[in-house]
């Protein structure tokens, strides 16, 4: 029989189990690496996106807090120029009020009265003045009732307080003028009324 061998064979055969080993570890980590790399470029990628989105969101929101500030702004310059509006509106409404106030208090007081005194204060008005009898200060007191411009007539004081003249009695009334808000004293002083 013939001798052969095999040892030469074998570590051939070692040696390219070896090559072929070493060659698979290098492309598997060849393949790890590039996975790992193409999944951190997948993520580096959404979080460049997010940030792009966030840097958009953060311009808007500053753009946004820009027109709010713009806003609040016209709103309070609405206000104030409501606010003027109104003052003139109302001005408007109590330009003739003192004239009108005359005018009905000639027509609602009776003869018998006596105004000798008239102050205005804000919506109301305090009159004092005489009396000949208390029947004509309730008559004054129902025509004021019925009248559009006042109301709430309000007897404070009936006096009678002069020995010289027992027929006239003092006295002191309210009155409320309708749908007029406050405004600066005014005061009005009169001779005696008939």
């Amino acid at each position: 029989m013939a001798y052969i061998n095999l040892l030469p064979w074998r570590e051939e055969a070692e040696k390219a189990k070896q090559r072929e080993f070493f060659t698979i570890l290098a492309a598997v980590a060849l393949g790890a690496f590039a996975f790992v790399f193409i999944v951190s470029q997948i993520f580096q990628a959404q979080i460049d996106g997010q940030n792009t989105r966030n840097q958009f969101l953060q311009n808007e929101i500053k753009l946004l807090d820009i027109r709010i500030g713009e806003i609040k702004t016209l709103n309070a310059k609405k206000k104030a120029l409501q606010e003027r509006t109104s003052v003139v509106e109302q001005l408007q409404r109590s330009r003739n009020v003192g004239t009108q106030v005359l005018d009905e208090l000639a027509k609602i007081v009776p003869n018998g009265i006596y105004l000798t005194q008239l102050k205005k204060q804000n919506n109301i008005i305090r009159l004092n003045g005489k009396s000949e009898s208390n029947n004509h200060l309730a008559n004054m007191i129902r025509a004021i009732e019925r009248s559009d411009l006042l109301t709430e007539a309000t007897l404070e004081s009936i006096t009678s307080t002069d020995a010289k003249s027992k027929l006239l009695s003092d006295f002191k009334m309210r009155v409320r003028i309708k749908g007029l808000n406050a405004e600066p004293i005014a005061e009005v002083t009169k001779g005696e009324k008939k």
